[in-house]
């Protein structure tokens, strides 16, 4: 069994390399990357310097970027970064971005370690060993009824069918407004998935599962107490359809609206 305590040392030491970047340098040039979709220059920078580290220090762990796809490493261990989770944010000047780095054991994330560099936040968690935000541990919350519960949705879709696989997650929204307490959207699946960690929000969905946005997050979730799973109640894992984090008092009925949609 891999020891995921010192494998965590480095994926923190791998984010205090950077985190200063996001805060100080300049956004510089935007460029798109398909519809509505974007990378700055600070994303690369992010990236590049983050995989130099984690090249250095864990040379046989794979590597997969946001960015710059993957370092072919033929093992069951793969680092996976969103080196900006939430590059719209952070282009307009909005504090809701992270950086994201996971630690995926063949088809399941096991480690985790998010920095919020604008809220001066760091969370952390690997299978066995408890999740934290700033060393303090942190667990899901204790509410029981839908009613009560405050849910985030991912993004929207854009690019290539957005309009027809928006029509699931506008119906999400509407079942959502009309049953739980709020429904919130704050762009960074990160942000959404340390927050259920840590018992600001009761759920967070997404129709969606790209291992750099969701690999961190799922692991912190997961040892925080929260269940973590696709759209019909199974193990969240990388082949998942959707990434679904909720506290275990509104699982059931949470599943019973999704399987409405």
């Amino acid at each position: 069994m891999t020891d995921l305590g010192p494998l965590l040392q480095i994926a923190s030491a791998a984010l205090d390399q950077v985190s200063p970047l996001v805060t100080e340098m300049a956004v510089g040039a935007v460029r798109s990357k398909g519809d509505r979709d974007m990378v700055s220059e600070i994303d690369l920078a992010v990236e590049d310097r983050v995989r130099s580290f984690l090249q250095k220090e864990t040379p046989e762990i794979g590597f997969l970027g946001e960015e710059n796809g993957g370092t072919g490493i033929d093992g069951p261990l793969t680092w996976a970064l969103d080196p900006v989770d939430g590059t719209a944010n952070l282009v307009n000047g909005l504090p809701l971005c992270a950086v994201s780095l996971g630690l995926v054991q063949d088809d399941r994330s096991v480690l985790g370690t998010i920095d919020l560099p604008f809220m001066r936040h760091r969370f952390r968690a690997a299978e066995g060993h408890g999740a934290y935000a700033d060393d303090e541990p942190i667990r899901a919350s204790q509410t029981t009824a839908l009613d009560q519960a405050i849910v985030a949705i991912g993004d929207y879709a854009v690019g290539v069918r957005a309009q027809e696989r928006n029509v699931q997650r506008f119906a999400l929204t509407r079942r959502l407004a009309e049953q739980v307490l709020r429904v919130r959207m704050f762009g960074s699946a990160a942000i959404d998935l340390v927050w259920v960690a840590s018992g600001k929000l009761d759920a967070c969905i997404a129709l969606s599962n790209h291992p750099w946005d969701m690999a961190a997050g799922v692991a912190i979730a997961r040892e925080a107490g929260a269940i973590v799973m696709d759209l019909d109640g199974s193990p969240h894992n990388l082949g998942s359809a959707a990434t679904i984090a909720v506290t275990p008092g509104i699982r059931d009925p949470l599943l019973q609206m999704l399987a409405a949609l």
